[in-house]
């Protein structure tokens, strides 16, 4: 009994003497882990100190990148910057392009060979009509003609007379009379003859007709036909249209907005149906009115020969503007990154473990007109032109760095 005793006396201070180990080692290694762990952000927070960190509008490159990425500096220009304008309008033809052939007197529409879209030439026979006006006007020319040169030969006679004192002063006035008033019957008759298309020079007795021949007043091709044999055709009736397009002008139609950026001179290139080769025009006449909705006209000589541009056509015109003096840098200087538009100047050099290094500062600026690989810009205010340099070449390569490090991330 007492060996059992001091067996279990033994065994309950090994016991005891394991519970307090356990707890002791339990113990050390939650010291163990609070040190490490209150350790850590200490060593991060002193790597954090140590590296520097650039602002949010710096981006910097090594001297060997910037060998590589081709960058090159230099000052902002003073251009003198053409914009440009698009306005639509359509092709038409000069007043004295344009001409309307009708009969003066009417008639009956003897023989034509002709149909819309010939090219014909100034004096070219276009038709023939027949009236029998015709005859009766060419019987009183050719009567009132000889009358006259009777009454013209008596009053030369009359007046030698009368200078000799032969004649009666009486006398020479009622030949005189005569005389004056067979002369405007003739000159009146003439004009007819001429209206219809008959010259009186070669009219002569053999050579009476009831047909005359319709000619064209001007040199193009015909825009319109509206004659057939036989049809009686009244004065006010049109029978031809004819085009000259050989010197065609544009009527372009601009907002009232735009009336100060168009000058006299000024050159447009203007599109016509699909195509993609530009015609070029002059502006002559800018507009002196506006209309009611606000637009007005613009008007604008076509230059050179343009196949297939007919009068009436739709066009699609650029009109470019006068310049002025605006800041400028070559299109690849600004670059553009979500919907806004941005430049780099050259900030500073600098030296890292023995390295050198240079900065460039990212500028917003706002894009204007472009014209000749050059772009306007609007820079911010207090931005000194004379003294800052702006990368000029390999913008976008800087531009690509800055979204490499992340700080222009979307």
């Amino acid at each position: 009994m007492m060996n059992y005793k001091l067996l279990m006396l033994k065994n309950l201070k090994n016991i005891m003497t394991n519970y307090i180990f356990s707890r002791k080692s339990v113990f050390s290694l939650f010291l163990l882990i609070l040190f490490a762990c209150n350790g850590t952000p200490k060593k991060a927070e002193e790597s954090k100190e140590v590296e520097e960190v650039l602002p949010e509008d710096i981006v910097e490159m090594r001297a060997d990148q910037i060998k590589l990425a081709n960058i090159e500096t230099g000052t902002i220009e003073m251009r003198s910057m053409s914009g440009t304008l698009k306005v639509n309008g359509t092709i038409a033809v000069a007043p004295q392009n344009l001409a309307t052939v009708c009969a003066p007197m009417g008639g009956f529409i003897k023989s034509t060979t002709l149909m819309p879209g010939n090219s014909v030439s100034k004096g070219q026979t276009l038709a023939l009509i027949e009236n029998q006006e015709f005859v009766d006007i060419q019987q009183s020319y050719l009567e009132a003609k000889n009358k006259f040169e009777f009454a013209e030969s008596e009053y030369k006679r009359h007046t030698e007379l009368y200078k000799n004192e032969v004649y009666s002063q009486q006398n020479l006035q009622q030949v005189t009379s005569d005389y004056k008033s067979l002369k405007s019957q003739v000159k009146a008759l003439e004009q007819k003859l001429t209206l219809i298309g008959i010259n009186p020079a070669n009219l002569h007795e053999d050579d009476i007709s009831s047909s005359v021949k319709i000619v064209a007043p001007i040199s193009g091709f015909l825009k319109t036909v509206n004659i057939n044999l036989g049809k009686f055709v009244a004065p006010a009736d049109v029978m031809f249209e004819i085009v000259n397009s050989d010197k065609l002008f544009l009527e372009l139609t601009l907002f009232e907005k735009d009336a100060d950026k168009i000058a006299q001179g000024q050159k447009i290139r203007f599109f016509i149906n699909n195509e993609t080769e530009p015609h070029e025009a002059i502006i002559t006449q800018p507009g002196r009115a506006i209309d009611a909705d606000k637009t007005y006209k613009v008007y604008a000589n076509v230059t050179g020969t343009c196949k297939n541009v007919l009068p009436g056509m739709y066009v699609n015109a650029i009109i470019e503007t006068s310049g002025n003096q605006v800041a400028a840098l070559p299109s690849e200087a600004v670059v553009s990154f979500d919907d806004k538009d941005y430049i780099f100047v050259f900030d500073k050099n600098k030296e890292e473990a023995g390295q050198p290094f240079t900065e460039y500062r990212i500028i917003e600026v706002h894009k204007g007109v472009t014209d000749g690989g050059f772009t306007e810009v609007t820079l911010p205010e207090g931005f000194n032109i004379a003294a800052e340099k702006v990368v000029l070449k390999g913008a976008y390569n800087l531009l690509s760095a800055k979204k490499n490090a992340g700080e222009m991330a979307c």
